[in-house]
């Protein structure tokens, strides 16, 4: 029982103290909200203090909801790691199964376990995520969204999960069961084409299904997005706006695409006294929701307040997306995501056949579920490799960051991004002071200031 027991109270510890030291940076910043009352010189021609007053109070109220949110799941992951969760839902998933002529089928009862994990992960979510959208979101002005809409997007998105879910969870415990001493490399395979599969259909087919999305309509925008494109090879197929004014008032923009069909979205609320956007008719339309019909007039969303984008910053924006495409940050993501999972797989299969880790986590029948073994190895095992992993590639997400504005910088589009990132910041209400423990342990991004120094430099 040494082993389990060692093991078994690791896990546990390094959980908390992950937790705390996460706590820790979330009080530091939350000292940064507080103490911070004046507005950083570089930004006092282009923020307001009601903007800044504004961002503030968004950045409290954020990280209260932060701190709250944490201790409810690590109370929560405790409990279930404590009052072993995987047994008794192990356990739960083979009595559903008893009548039928599936009771002994390992691929059907894992379908049923993973149902049940998902069922009780998106109950115990959503009261949080509802309080977020109406509570914290509604107050500052982001949220759009209807309850109606609300729970109609959560029904979508849990089903949708399960139709994925369910069958690459059966493929893979085939693939274990039939791949031998090496079936970490024929399920890794089975990964990557899976990954690749699915970032090909979800925006052509999947995307649609919560958002609208319409081709930007013949303009001067749309010829500047096309010689944009064309000055760096990229090779553009369509151009579209996503209705996202329908869910919030948050702003983005981006493309996917593999090879020559490549596309290029923006948000709604991304534009900004766009004639050309405003006056076409298409973007004009009814949506019926149920027994709702709302009228939704682009006009009036994207006018909402000022907010948005002119031509030019749109235009910045997009180069340091196609600055991520020109420099192969994408394709480096991939390939070490996928090294990465290959490293992952191979340790799974030489542990996950370990009594012990079943045990430690109170699972004690003969055999070793695959999907028991999925849970614990990546999830708790796991866990210190991962938190390593994951700030190493925050550090090297800002680095890429800062060379996708380098590229924008290089077409000639400085001074637009520069007004661009302080435009976007300031629509998503973004407090432009971190504490830099906090900001190099979370931020995937730069801070505002520091993109702009970076900008502003000379080459």
């Amino acid at each position: 029982m040494i082993p389990e027991f060692c093991v078994f109270y690791g896990v546990l510890t390094f959980s908390w103290i992950e937790f705390l030291w996460e706590q820790y940076l979330t009080l530091r910043q939350r000292r940064v909200y507080k103490t911070t009352d004046k507005i950083p010189e570089r930004l006092t021609d282009v923020l307001d203090v009601v903007t800044f007053n504004k961002a503030k109070s968004y950045g409290i109220d954020k990280n209260s909801f932060s701190i709250a949110e944490e201790w409810i799941n690590m109370i929560i992951s405790t409990g279930f790691i404590c009052f072993n969760g995987f047994t008794l839902l192990w356990n739960f998933s083979k009595y559903c199964l008893a009548e039928t002529r599936y009771n002994d089928s390992e691929i059907m009862t894992s379908c049923v376990f993973l149902l049940c994990m998902n069922t009780l992960g998106t109950i115990m979510s959503l009261p949080i995520s509802a309080y977020s959208t109406f509570i914290i979101e509604e107050k500052h002005g982001f949220n759009k969204q209807t309850f109606r809409f609300f729970i109609k997007d959560k029904i979508k998105n849990f089903l949708l999960v399960q139709v994925i879910s369910l069958p690459i969870t059966a493929a893979a415990i085939t693939i274990v069961k039939w791949g031998g001493h090496y079936f970490f490399i024929w399920l890794w395979i089975f990964a990557v084409v899976t990954s690749l599969f699915i970032m090909t259909v979800y925006p052509e087919f999947i995307a649609p299904l919560f958002d609208k999305y319409t081709p930007l309509p013949d303009g001067v925008l749309k010829s500047k997005i096309e010689e944009l494109a064309k000055k760096v090879k990229f090779p553009l197929y369509k151009i579209y706006i996503v209705e996202g004014s329908k869910r919030s008032a948050h702003s983005n923009a981006y493309f996917y695409g593999f090879f020559n069909n490549k596309r290029i979205v923006l948000y709604d609320t991304l534009l900004k006294d766009n004639k050309d956007v405003m006056n076409n008719k298409t973007l004009v339309e009814e949506n019926t929701i149920g027994d709702e019909i709302e009228e939704n007039i682009y006009v009036d969303k994207i006018k909402e307040n000022g907010k948005g984008m002119n031509d030019d910053e749109i235009l910045a924006v997009l180069g340091h997306e196609l600055g991520h495409w020109k420099l192969n940050h994408i394709l480096f993501y991939l390939i070490i995501s996928q090294v990465n999972l290959f490293i992952m797989l191979f340790v799974f299969g030489w542990l996950y056949d370990n009594s012990m880790l079943y045990r430690a986590f109170g699972f004690y029948e003969s055999t070793h579920p695959v999907i028991i073994g999925l849970a614990i190895i990546f999830q708790y095992v796991f866990s210190p490799y991962n938190t390593v992993i994951s700030f190493a590639m925050t550090t090297l997400s800002r680095q890429l960051e800062f060379q996708a504005d380098a590229f924008a910088k290089k077409l000639g589009l400085a001074k637009s991004l520069e007004t661009g990132l302080i435009s976007l910041h300031n629509d998503n209400l973004g407090f432009p002071v971190y504490d830099s423990l906090f900001s190099a342990w979370h931020h995937t991004h730069p801070q505002l200031l520091e993109r702009l120094e970076a900008i502003s430099k000379t080459d």
